[in-house]
């Protein structure tokens, strides 16, 4: 037990605690901060991956267990995800394991994370973009979405298998890939039904993940306690305070966080990620300006519909 309190495991406890807020906030997978925290706080990256999804499997069962008593997933939809996900998913930790040695395995996933940051930072700013168009059309139209669809079963199985695959290799992307390509597939599907059965398909699916990393690579106590600890309680508060803090702003925040975080992984020098950074932080708001003034609304004016799509408001 001496060996759990460190200040190493605190410095866990801290970061954890504040990638819950931020789940709490906004509903995104917590695998795309709290995996490069970790690579950066000294974890081995595959260390990084194989507890991050311990982690993640005991939070997601949280959340999709108080969806599936709200009645919210499309239980069939998430069926077919999961015949995609769940064997991808499980081979995550072998393939790195033949990709070679200890220092190729580390190469490989350290890279491999910084491209899924990336290409994460571009899905979750596809599915904003995604969410404002279909708020602004619903507004304009009148048209409710719908709770019952048809469901296509192949291009359902290969989403589930490529967000599968992800995971299992990186721990990042999962709410990403798979929540924008449900979004483009069944753009009816009720927001809440949406993000539940996102969260039910997702609890197998990271399972899997992680039994293979624990059968591969193994836990470290010191690093998943703190996870799970800190984890907990910081999305108890995220999701309270959610009504106080402006979502827009949040997420375009974890837009920049994730690529610059993605660039330094992948050896950009830091004199280029910078000048990303600072680029992005300057001409992203006038960007996201200029495609609300598109779609009729202001600027920088922060409404009600652009929230998280069945993100569920605690009462005041």
């Amino acid at each position: 037990m001496d060996g759990l309190i460190t200040v190493t495991t605190l410095s866990f406890l801290i970061v954890s605690f504040a990638v819950g807020i931020v789940v709490g906030l906004t509903g995104m997978g917590g695998g795309a901060l709290m995996t490069p925290a970790l690579i950066f706080l000294g974890v081995n990256p595959t260390a990084a991956v194989a507890n991050d999804l311990v982690a993640a499997s005991i939070n997601k069962s949280v959340g999709a267990a108080v969806h599936a008593r709200e009645g919210s997933p499309n239980l069939k939809l998430a069926m077919w995800l999961m015949i995609g996900s769940v064997p991808t998913a499980f081979a995550g930790a072998f393939i790195i394991k033949a990709v070679g040695a200890a220092e190729e395995q580390t190469a490989f996933v350290k890279t491999a994370i910084g491209c899924a940051l990336l290409f994460t930072a571009a899905t979750y700013t596809l599915r904003m973009y995604l969410q404002l168009r279909a708020n602004t059309m619903a507004d304009k139209s009148g048209v409710p979405t719908s709770r019952d669809i048809v469901v296509r079963p192949v291009p359902t199985v290969i989403v589930g298998a490529l967000g599968g695959l992800l995971v299992g290799i990186t721990s990042v992307g999962s709410g990403s890939l798979i929540m924008v390509a449900l979004l483009l597939l069944y753009p009816a599907l009720q927001a809440v039904r949406l993000v539940g059965t996102d969260l039910v398909q997702a609890v197998p699916l990271v399972l899997a993940a992680a039994i293979s990393h624990v059968i591969v690579t193994g836990i470290d106590w010191a690093v998943l306690i703190p996870l799970v600890v800190g984890g907990v309680p910081g999305t108890f508060l995220g999701a309270r305070i959610a009504n106080w803090v402006s979502q827009a702003v949040v997420r375009r925040g974890i837009v920049i966080v994730l690529s610059l975080t993605g660039l330094a992984l992948l050896g950009v020098p830091p004199t280029v990620v910078g000048i990303a950074g600072a680029t992005l932080l300057i001409l992203g708001p006038v960007a996201w300006g200029m495609v609300r003034r598109q779609h009729g609304l202001p600027a920088f004016e922060i409404s009600r519909s652009e929230r998280e799509p069945g993100q569920v408001r605690p009462p005041t």
